[in-house]
């Protein structure tokens, strides 16, 4: 049985959905005022693997996934550019969906901006304001954490350190891994120049960042999900904000299971633009790598470890994934009839994939175990019937993997 990290609790479990029926798992997507470069990529690659290896295992999942097309950073962007946000925000959403279907991701059930759950986040707002957890300053809406018990328990917040004095942050992120130990916007009220706004029932303004993944899930999700995955980095202040706004409103958990995935590192150091090592798909396909072979490097290290990009460190996965699809098509090529065969070969193959990918989702276990057993056989003496069971367990396989044919 598969058995994954919980970041609820920093252990690891057998993998057990809120809803044997239906696994809902909803994860943090782009932020579209930029194109999404490969080091976002490894986190959605991470995701879509976790979706196929599930469907895989026989569960039937229900996903979605966040387009955060709202925020100062959007509005400040669209405002340098000369452009609306709207038109600079669907031209990198475009972009995005373009690279996903690159990288073989598998589209989302859902895939909601959250400039269309704008309604949803206003009922939030209203509730939670009824309920004594936010209140108004203002024209703006604020998050009191400590009217929220056991606030910050997915990043293991010492609240210890909260100040006494009331404080107030009104941005929608903050640069570097930190906590605002205070209150945090739910609603930015109007404001001249603002950039963009609505016209709801609480008044002219826009939601906060804090607020759209609550309402983008709600509109979609009306149970707790099985699974919510994302970025290390969400971490800080993100995750456990959502966690607390929609936990205010509900009354059952958000999420069963919360998995994070850790950053790409770009020869040692971390991938950003001041350092001017910032890489997208592009980059690597102007180096000479077909689309598999970048989504096979972003997959092949443990999502929980970092990863850490070179040119030799993608050299050296591209001739491992070229290496298995050589014996791949070998062995498909003999397949010539399905004539009877005891199919031990494929039930070996596809249990050492199994055994490997419920260790924690271990695809470079798995990979390198298959291939170490596909080296080792003679394919002159494989027959048909065999090659023919051979290939078809691989094609499952690689409905997870989406690498090797």
């Amino acid at each position: 049985m598969l058995r994954v990290f919980n970041t609820d609790g920093r252990r690891t479990e057998t993998f057990r959905p809120a809803n044997r029926q239906v696994v809902g798992i909803f994860t943090c997507g782009p932020s579209v005022y930029q194109r999404a470069h490969i080091g976002n990529f490894r986190t959605f690659l991470f995701e879509d693997v976790l979706v196929r290896y599930l469907e895989y295992c026989g569960y039937t999942v229900r996903r979605g996934m966040n387009i955060t097309d709202v925020e100062d950073k959007a509005i400040e962007t669209a405002s340098k550019k000369h452009m609306t946000v709207r038109k600079l925000t669907d031209k990198n959403l475009a972009e995005f969906v373009r690279e996903m279907k690159l990288l073989r991701i598998k589209t989302p059930d859902y895939l909601p901006r959250a400039s269309e759950t704008v309604r949803e986040a206003v009922d939030i707002i209203e509730d939670l304001v009824a309920r004594g957890v936010a209140y108004w300053h203002g024209d703006n809406v604020y998050f009191d954490p400590l009217k929220f018990p056991g606030f910050g328990k997915l990043y293991g917040l010492d609240m210890s350190r909260w100040p006494r004095e009331k404080k107030r942050f009104h941005k929608d992120t903050y640069p570097g891994n930190r906590w605002n130990l205070g209150d945090f916007i739910l609603w930015h009220g109007y404001r001249e120049g603002g950039g963009i706004f609505w016209k709801t029932r609480i008044g002219k303004g826009r939601p906060s960042w804090n607020i759209q993944d609550p309402a983008m899930i709600s509109r979609h999700f009306n149970e707790t999900l099985s699974v919510y995955c994302g970025g290390i980095d969400n971490l800080y202040r993100h995750h456990d904000y959502t966690l607390a706004v929609l936990e205010s409103v509900r009354p059952y958990p958000m999420a069963k299971f919360w998995l994070h995935c850790r950053h790409l590192y770009v020869d040692g150091k971390k991938m950003s633009k001041s350092k001017g090592n910032i890489y997208y798909t592009d980059t690597l396909k102007e180096k000479g790598y077909i689309g598999d072979e970048i989504r096979f490097f972003l997959i092949y290290g443990h999502y929980r470890e970092r990863l850490d990009y070179s040119d030799d460190s993608i050299s050296s996965a591209a001739r491992k994934l070229r290496s298995l699809r050589a014996l791949a098509a070998q062995i498909e090529k003999k397949s010539a009839n399905r004539g009877k065969s005891s199919g031990k070969l494929a039930e070996r193959v596809k249990n050492t994939f199994m055994a490997r990918m419920d260790d924690d989702l271990d695809v470079r276990g798995a990979f390198d175990a298959m291939h170490e057993m596909l080296s080792g056989m003679d394919l002159k003496t494989l027959e048909a019937a065999e090659a023919y069971k051979l290939t078809d367990a691989l094609r499952g396989i690689d409905k997870v993997l989406q690498v090797i044919f």
